[in-house]
């Protein structure tokens, strides 16, 4: 750890007696100054704070970056002594006074979480070959993907700070942790220690320490950006070449989880010229025997990815190292790379089911009960043939809405497109013909869905039984949508 065990509980005794938690921080700091410091704007924040109590201390220090005295922030940080804080690095001489070591962030009104300083607070000082992330945009992606079901086992592969075996601590009976960085172990070990949790920690590369074993729910943010395999930081470099991170992860997953164990993980994947991006995604579960969801959140050009990820190290600057990069992408005709969230399930069946997709549209949170829902439906569809789904009643997703293109045309209104579409949830939208339309408009939970056919293929003068077979692989794609979904009796 960063601190003794007495040095930790000293901390946990200040920022607790100080209220430096997100609800006693907004409190103090009132709406207007919270807003400025959420955005990067500490004079109101500073202002608040001139009084320089503990709690206004730990506020400029630690949220507002500012150098204080050694007196007060001693007695802000009291009863941890200032040789103990030093030593473990939390706060640094700088000028006539201290400063953070380390981001020491207020997370939730309950948990506070270790990391190293981001790299934008501390221009012109290169960052740490094992820089620890804090809480940054892709940690809150996996946080918010995370089926949070609760389990016996779960592991967090490449830990970093521990911000996600902290999550996994609320619903698992045991956390393990692995990263490939014994620096990053002790700001893991010292984020737990902080917030009163036991987690097993253990050193080594992605899957290497917990070889053999297995757990119900596995999560990682790993080193997930492709390029040429070169490693300067193990928060974003593997050392693998491209993207064969995710798909690595892909084929370890069998041997990780328990029967109808889960896996989530971040990847990032190439968009190669004249290769479908989403086959080459799918290839990485063949024979995995695994049920998989994968969904693209983001795309970029690799210009604006190799800027992206130089300027987040300090590298920006560094016009041949970007050349390598870019030429690295130009060799292997890469045209974009995407990003977005694998969820994978060992659900023990002999045709496991492989979905890789597109969804970039805004999801109504939480992530993690969507796609909890995605995987319960899988069973639901697996279970029923063509039969047994129209032998079901349905109703309509909540809200569900239709919206209708339509061209003036001579005799009024023609028609030219209906899209079903989903104000909740994943937000879905789907085109559809006139008759998909009549079949959902008569979902209502009161009639099985092969009585619902029977009354359409009269009216459209269609045998019901060809109606039927047409409609089999319809409605299972509107379940699996979650446009429709079994009526509770």
């Amino acid at each position: 750890m960063l601190l003794s065990p007495a040095g930790v509980e000293a901390l946990r005794t200040a920022l607790t007696r100080a209220r430096f938690t997100s609800n006693g921080i907004a409190d103090r700091l009132g709406p207007q100054a919270t807003g400025g410091v959420a955005v990067n704007d500490y004079r109101a924040a500073l202002r608040a704070t001139e009084d320089r109590d503990p709690l206004g201390t730990l506020i400029r220090v630690f949220i507002c970056d500012q150098t204080e005295s050694e007196a007060v922030v001693a007695a802000a940080l009291a009863p941890l002594s200032m040789a103990e804080a030093l030593a473990g690095g939390l706060v640094e001489r700088h000028g006539d006074g201290l400063r953070a070591g380390v981001d020491l962030e207020p997370y939730g009104d309950e948990w506070w979480v270790l990391a190293d300083v981001p790299g934008i607070a501390r221009p012109g000082r290169p960052l740490h070959a094992e820089h620890v992330l804090g809480i940054g945009g892709a940690t809150q992606t996996l946080i918010g993907a995370t089926v949070r079901r609760p389990v016996d086992t779960a592991l967090d592969l490449g830990t970093g700070s521990g911000v996600q075996a902290l999550h996994l601590s609320t619903h698992a009976r045991t956390v393990t942790a692995t990263d490939v960085s014994a620096r990053a172990l002790r700001f893991a070990a010292t984020t737990a220690a902080l917030n009163g949790q036991d987690w097993e920690l253990l050193r080594g590369d992605m899957v290497a320490p917990v070889a053999g074993r297995r757990f119900d729910l596995v999560v990682s943010n790993p080193p997930f950006v492709v390029g040429p395999g070169t490693t300067t930081h193990v928060y974003r470099d593997s050392g693998r070449v491209g993207d064969a991170m995710g798909s690595e992860l892909a084929a370890a997953a069998p041997g990780l989880l328990t029967e109808g164990g889960t896996m989530q993980y971040l990847a990032n994947w190439v968009h190669v010229a004249g290769e479908e991006w989403d086959e080459r995604v799918a290839g990485w579960f063949a024979g995995t025997g695994l049920d998989a969801w994968v969904i693209q959140r983001e795309v970029a050009d690799p210009m604006a990815y190799v800027n992206l990820w130089l300027t987040d190290v300090g590298e920006a600057a560094d016009p041949q190292r970007m050349a390598a990069w870019l030429d690295w992408f130009d060799a292997h005709k890469v045209e974009a790379i995407g990003f977005g969230i694998v969820s994978l399930r060992r659900g023990g069946h002999a045709d496991p089911v492989v979905r890789v997709e597109d969804l970039r549209q805004r999801v109504e949170p939480p992530m993690g009960d969507r796609i909890a829902a995605w995987f319960d439906r899988q069973d639901f569809l697996r279970v029923r043939d063509t039969e047994g789904l129209l032998a079901e009643r349905y109703r309509t997703a909540e809200g569900l809405q239709l919206r209708q293109e339509a061209t003036m045309g001579d005799e009024g209104w023609a028609v030219d497109r209906q899209v079903l579409a989903m104000p909740r949830g994943l937000r879905w939208t789907e085109e559809v013909d006139p008759l998909v339309l009549a079949l959902v408009g008569g979902c209502d939970g009161r009639l099985p869905l092969r009585d619902q056919l029977a009354l359409l293929a009269v009216a459209h003068d269609v045998a019901v039984e060809e109606l039927a077979e047409a409609a089999g692989p319809i409605v299972a794609h509107l379940v699996e949508r979650g446009i429709i979904e079994p009526a509770v009796s």
